[in-house]
């Protein structure tokens, strides 16, 4: 019953603004990571690095996102969800605007960090708010997060190029979207005090700490095949611009097809929740997804040219839906909203770590063999084993604590 008056401050003080919040998060969340791509081969050059360095620059705040997923966690424990993602979003804000000195090396992976540390929180935080505001309708809020969350990334990949052209800056480019993020802040701020003050006012009590899930193979499935998932989104999302950019296109072209990937994720991102809601078996989803990214990876691989935009739409398809529905399982395989935020921890602890060596081993491999080729056929092959994991989630498995 504590679980079901902490829910009450989105009907207190309006649904919309809990849900304005969440979509403000969400937006949030991946531009810091998806403006930099298009900017890799001119960061490169401006300051001497290779493509393995410049590859860390998307590489750091995946790691943030697993290495600060249970420190989210104790944070949401001791401040509360709302107040926790607050201060996500003004370290987002700050890391961001560090950027504006990106010229130096320093500077540019500092802001890297912070904002990856932003991210990490906010991210880790968002499926157990979704979980206590709205336990009716996960599947549906969830679409318009991902919708939010991926359209941000879409524009920051198209946009990133003429910024930086606009501004004469690839750095002021980079800092850009701290505006975003001080408005994601200012929205945070005012729902967490009115979720505190009503919290108090009723009488809910904080929920009960309890151990990340170590223990639970539900909860090791779930991280698994998140992980696997994020080692593709990853590594297509900082390499599919170097790929084609390879084969004669411009920055600027190779952006605009790094938007089409975003976009498509925008697409499935906010249609599998969707789908998801009216579907009691999430697998042949999951699966649908992971034949879409093998269809991009192939078509890629064979004929790079006959049709780039279908096979990066093919892999946005794959990636957004797949993501999505990795989130919506947070939900489904978890009793409260307590335990949703601590299976997220966990699930980000581990996918993320392991998610955050993939543009680094991309860009090495891609050095040491002067093609894309191996790196790209070793990403089709780990489409397997993810498929063999979405195979076994299925409803009846147990949820965590």
């Amino acid at each position: 019953m504590t679980t079901l008056r902490a829910a009450q401050p989105s009907r207190l003080h309006g649904s919309g603004l809990m849900l304005a919040a969440i979509v403000l998060v969400a937006l949030n969340l991946r531009l810091a990571i998806t403006s930099v791509p298009p900017l890799l081969e001119r960061i490169g050059e401006d300051l001497h690095l290779s493509r393995a360095w410049t590859g860390a620059l998307t590489t750091l705040p995946v790691l943030c996102m697993g290495v600060f997923a249970p420190v989210a966690q104790r944070m949401a424990h001791r401040l509360g969800r709302e107040r926790a993602t607050a201060v996500a979003m003004a370290v987002l804000a700050v890391g961001t605007a560090v950027r504006w000195g990106g010229g130096h090396l320093v500077l540019l992976y500092l802001g890297t960090l912070l904002a990856g540390f932003g991210i990490a929180v906010g991210g880790t935080i968002a499926p157990g708010i979704v979980k206590e505001y709205f336990p009716e309708h996960v599947g549906l809020v969830t679409a318009a997060y991902m919708l939010a969350m991926m359209g941000g990334a879409a524009v920051a990949s198209g946009v990133s190029v003429p910024l930086a052209n606009a501004l004469s800056s690839w750095p002021a480019s980079l800092a850009s979207w701290t505006l975003l993020a001080l408005l994601g802040t200012a929205l945070a701020w005012p729902v967490a005090r009115r979720a505190a003050a009503h919290r108090t006012a009723s009488g809910g009590s904080a929920e009960q700490r309890l151990p990340l899930p170590w223990r639970h193979p539900t909860a090791w499935l779930v991280a698994g095949f998140l992980a696997l998932q994020s080692w593709q989104f990853y590594s297509e999302l900082t390499w599919v611009p170097p790929f084609y950019q390879a084969h004669g296109w411009s920055a600027t072209r190779a952006g605009l097809l790094l938007s089409v990937f975003s976009a498509m994720q925008v697409v499935s991102g906010v249609a599998g929740p969707v789908v998801a809601h009216r579907v009691h078996d999430r697998r042949p989803l999951l699966v649908a997804s992971v034949v879409s990214v093998a269809g991009g990876l192939l078509g890629m691989l064979l004929a790079p040219e006959a049709a780039p935009w279908v096979w990066v739409a093919l892999l946005g398809l794959g990636l957004g839906s797949g993501f999505a529905l990795g989130l919506v399982l947070f939900a489904d395989y978890s009793l409260t909203p307590a335990g949703s935020s601590r299976l997220s921890a966990l699930a980000f602890l581990i996918s993320y770590c392991l998610a955050a060596a993939g543009p680094v081993v991309v860009g090495a491999l891609r050095d040491a063999t002067g093609s894309f080729q191996l790196p790209f056929t070793i990403l089709l092959v780990m489409l397997v084993p993810q498929a063999a994991a979405a195979m076994l989630l299925h409803p009846r498995r147990p949820r965590t604590p």
